[in-house]
């Protein structure tokens, strides 16, 4: 009753909408671009456009053990993953005209899920179906993620890379997913760039993010981190916080056009997340090339 008490109090008394106002967070703040799942880590990773935060991968490779803990610090996205998946599972159907009963719904998709982290999203995706290179700059990440492969016997393209070397040899995917990564890395706007080159001809790039409002800070922050303990202290910068409208401005540059749209919500008597036409905290942009 306590944690739920807190949820319904940083929601409603927090929660208002303030887009326009400033906030200080009192944090040392880098003065590089904005930058999420949680990431990009060194490694191969030698081109000078490079949107990687070593800081961030440093952060996130030290949980590579506990990623398939549903109890772990990586509980929160344990717990958010099914929304995403059916969103992008819906939108891959409804854009590619598949039978969402169908057991391998995504068959003969090629998707590439940037920033996989230890792969709680590139499994489910393998299992409907989807052919699935999921990429992580964190070595540690990636090879959490080959072993649960492993164990459970999904069959997953591993790599650890970044989207700036995918994009440099010529990959191209029917699906690009950044989910929970571009408030990670150093250069958004480069960072969607480089992506949205690997979207084939009638493809879709599909992210997830947060929103920069003090909303989003009062609820993601510190509500999250530092009230409820969902999250390790540090996991997010609120600066780092990407708009939609600027996330949008990234995919159209990249060549690409918005098409879908939702935010998504914790309802704490459900303990579940859902999506919702709030997109103040966490939302979801779905956006295509041209055929």
């Amino acid at each position: 009753m306590v944690v739920i008490f807190l949820v319904f109090f940083l929601e409603f008394f927090l929660g208002f909408r303030l887009e326009k106002a400033a906030i200080h967070t009192g944090a040392a703040r880098s003065s590089q671009p904005r930058h999420r799942e949680i990431i990009m880590a060194q490694g191969p990773l030698g081109a000078t456009d490079s949107t990687v935060d070593a800081a961030e991968i440093e952060r996130f490779s030290k949980l590579a053990a506990t990623w398939w803990d549903p109890r772990g610090p990586m509980a929160p996205l344990h717990k958010f993953n099914p929304v995403r998946l059916g969103y992008v599972r819906d939108q891959a159907v409804l854009h590619f005209r598949r039978d969402a009963k169908r057991l391998d719904s995504l068959k003969g998709l090629r998707i590439l899920d940037i920033g996989c982290g230890a792969g709680l999203l590139s499994e489910p995706l393998a299992r409907i179906g989807a052919e699935v290179v999921g990429a992580d700059p964190a070595a540690a990440n990636i090879e959490a993620a080959k072993l649960h492969a492993a164990e459970v016997g999904v069959a997953v393209d591993y790599r650890a890379t970044t989207a700036e070397a995918l994009a440099d040899a010529g990959e191209r995917f029917d699906i690009v997913l950044a989910m929970e990564v571009v408030e990670h890395v150093t250069d958004v706007n480069l960072f969607v760039r480089r992506c949205a080159e690997m979207v084939k001809p009638g493809g879709l790039m599909i992210a997830a993010t947060l929103n920069r409002t003090l909303k989003a800070f009062a609820l993601a922050i510190v509500g999250a981190e530092y009230v409820l303990r969902w999250l390790p202290r540090g996991t997010h910068q609120w600066d780092k916080f990407v708009r939609p409208d600027e996330l949008e401005a990234a995919l159209t540059a990249g060549g690409l056009s918005r098409i879908g749209e939702s935010g998504v919500i914790y309802n704490p008597l459900a303990d579940q997340w859902r999506l919702s036409s709030d997109m103040d905290v966490n939302y979801m942009l779905t956006a295509e090339r041209p055929a």
